[in-house]
């Protein structure tokens, strides 16, 4: 069943006309209790061969007058629909056309005063009263133009200046008057205001109010009845010349409202942009959790108008929800699974953003008693929910399809944040433990041992003094033992101090390390370094952490006397290279060399994503080279 509309779906006064076809086996379909005439049912094509092959030829004429006869100001179609009914309330028709039809009004206006010139002469006070008529009604409508809105008034304006003219016209002479050319400023004014159809109802109901009168006078002769058709083809070609125009300013505004909605609807997607680009350039630079918490607070606060925000993650220990910020309420730290509003709840269970223009029962509350709507949604990371934010507002209604979008956009990069905040800050512990292992493994190494020796000492001199024996000489060597040991401890808690900074390189770190070893050993070391370029902090406190390591491994195992110490960087890549002549080690001993710090030298260099290689052999020395390929800032 092909159907063929007389008007869009929002017009039901017109009937639905719909060309039945056969069924699958050739025979008409048989026409149901809605086929009747005038009641939109359906026309068997089978049994009307004619209509069935005149149909390709007219189809396309018929859809051209349909759309012709439709004005595009009541018309709504599926593209246009949202606009027209939005600009349909309150909206002047013919306000784009005051102009024109101002132009339009005095033109004709003049002509007629033009051809009602010899009733002047003549002294025909009935013409100069309706001329004076004319000319005042159109110095008001210049004044004070018709507006159409579409309402009863609208309609009454426009009829009343149809009356007008039609009166004036038959009371001076019919087809005759001088002011039969007034009569088209009246036409126009309806297709402007209404289009095609209306203006062509105005223009037959014209002709025909000043026809009758005048062919059913006794004297109406022939010339009187071409008199009239021309006048009539005049009236109604300028309705179709107004219903045109009305037609073209009707799409142009349609087009401009789509195009000023399409732009409207593209700023507000360059704001979105533009805001999770600032939120994805803001968020993540920071991996101290209590930092990226207060950075979504505050911008929350520059993209959101709300009352009440709630920021909680989810403790896996005992599966509550951990307040960690909160604003505009009051809330005990933790929340157990059945304490979170329905919102909340809503959103964990659909994993999707959870909008609630009222927070009335059973939607309501919300965290907030004074809250009216709020907005719900998790925070994915991983594949799981890590946590959930809410923002609320007292105003019910608050929040529109702007914000639900901006939020969706918004969660992403803020649980990507809070999530490499809450590793990072793991594996901070964990580092820190390391830490804590070397920093006793040095004590154990440099001074514990010397700190023995001491204990041992003053044994043997305490046993000097029970036998009688001198222990002046003892305790000056003492002496010099104990303030060689305060030696070690100062420059062991320099070394454990010791760092690059933002201020200080690794060039100028290494140095400063160089000279203090080789003032407390007999270790020849010759240093290279490129100074004009740095890596980013975090890459070269590694790279000098290993460095560290490895010099101090040197210092206390590998009993050198000469090292050399390369450091190339770019900028983009690095190369660290130390060398040594000392008594190096088998390789297959490498993986047990724990007390040497080569296991934590390796990790270092795999978090910053550089390649380690340790080379060495019995009796040849050792090479450790370290090499980042290139740094993802």
């Amino acid at each position: 069943m092909v159907p063929i509309r007389e008007m869009s779906q929002n017009s039901p006064q017109r009937p639905e006309v719909k060309l039945r076809s056969a069924d699958s086996t050739g025979q008409p379909v048989a026409p149901t209790a809605d086929d009747q005439v005038g009641g939109g049912g359906d026309i068997d094509t089978t049994s009307l061969p004619m209509l069935r092959s005149a149909q390709p030829r007219s189809s396309r004429l018929t859809r051209e007058l349909r759309r012709a006869a439709i004005d595009p100001a009541d018309h709504e179609t599926e593209e246009f629909g949202l606009i027209a009914a939005a600009g349909a309330v309150d909206h002047d028709r013919l306000a784009p056309f005051n102009r024109a039809i101002l132009v339009i009004r005095w033109g004709t206006t003049a002509v007629s005063i033009l051809l009602a010139s010899p009733s002047f002469v003549a002294r025909d006070y009935w013409i100069i009263a309706w001329c004076g008529v004319i000319t005042l009604y159109t110095l008001i409508r210049s004044l004070h133009p018709i507006k159409f809105t579409g309402d009863i008034w609208s309609l009454v304006r426009v009829i009343a200046e149809v009356t007008i003219n039609v009166a004036a016209v038959i009371a001076t002479g019919y087809w005759d008057s001088p002011f039969v050319f007034a009569l088209l400023t009246a036409i126009i004014v309806a297709g402007f205001a209404r289009g095609f159809s209306f203006a062509m109802r105005i223009g037959i109901v014209s002709a025909l109010a000043v026809s009758i009168p005048e062919l059913t006078r006794p004297e109406a002769g022939t010339e009187d009845l071409l008199r009239t058709a021309q006048w009539t083809g005049i009236l109604l070609l300028v309705a179709l010349v107004a219903g045109y125009g009305r037609r073209i300013s009707g799409e142009a505004n349609r087009q401009h409202s789509l195009a000023l909605d399409r732009l409207g609807r593209l700023a507000d997607a360059n704001a979105l942009l533009f805001s999770l680009h600032r939120v994805a350039q803001t968020l993540p630079a920071s991996l101290d959790l209590d930092e990226v918490l207060e950075t979504t607070i505050g911008r929350l606060r520059g993209l959101f108008e709300f009352d009440t925000a709630v920021v909680l993650l989810f403790d896996e220990t005992d599966a509550q929800w951990q307040v960690v910020r909160k604003e505009g309420t009051r809330l005990p730290s933790r929340l157990g699974p059945t304490e979170l509003p329905p919102g909340l709840k809503r959103a964990i269970a659909e994993n999707s953003l959870v909008h609630i223009p009222s927070l009335a029962p059973p939607d309501g509350p919300g965290l907030n008693d004074r809250s009216s709507s709020g907005l719900y949604c998790v925070l994915p990371a991983r594949g799981s929910i890590l946590g959930l934010l809410a923002i609320e507002h007292d105003m019910p209604q608050h929040f529109t399809r702007r914000d639900r979008e901006l939020l969706i956009g918004f969660v992403e990069p803020v649980a990507l944040a809070i999530d490499n905040a809450r590793w990072f800050s793991r594996l901070r512990t964990v580092g820190a433990d390391e830490e804590r292992t070397r920093i006793a493994r040095d004590l154990h190494d440099r001074i514990g041992q010397s700190l023995a020796y001491l204990a041992f000492e003053l044994d043997r001199i305490v046993g000097k003094t029970s036998g009688g024996e001198a222990v002046q000489d003892s305790l000056t060597q003492l002496r010099e033992d104990v303030r060689g040991v305060i030696r070690e401890v100062r420059d062991t808690l320099y070394d454990l101090r010791t760092d690059v900074s933002e201020e200080t390189g690794l060039a100028e770190t290494l140095e400063h390390f160089v000279q203090r070893i080789t003032e407390r050993s007999s270790v020849e070391i010759r240093l290279h370094c490129d100074r004009d370029k740095r890596l980013p902090i975090l890459q070269e406190r590694e790279m000098w952490r290993i460095s560290q390591e490895a010099l101090t491994n040197v210092e206390r195992h590998a009993e050198a006397s000469e090292v050399r110490i390369m450091w190339r960087c770019d900028g983009e890549r690095a190369a660290l290279e130390i060398v040594d002549n000392g008594k190096g080690f088998a390789p297959g001993t490498a993986g047990r060399l724990d007390s040497y710090g080569m296991l934590g030298m390796r990790e270092r260099a795999s978090s910053i994503g550089a390649t380690l290689v340790v080379q060495s052999a019995p009796g040849a020395g050792t090479r450790i080279y370290c090499h980042l390929d290139s740094v993802e800032e």
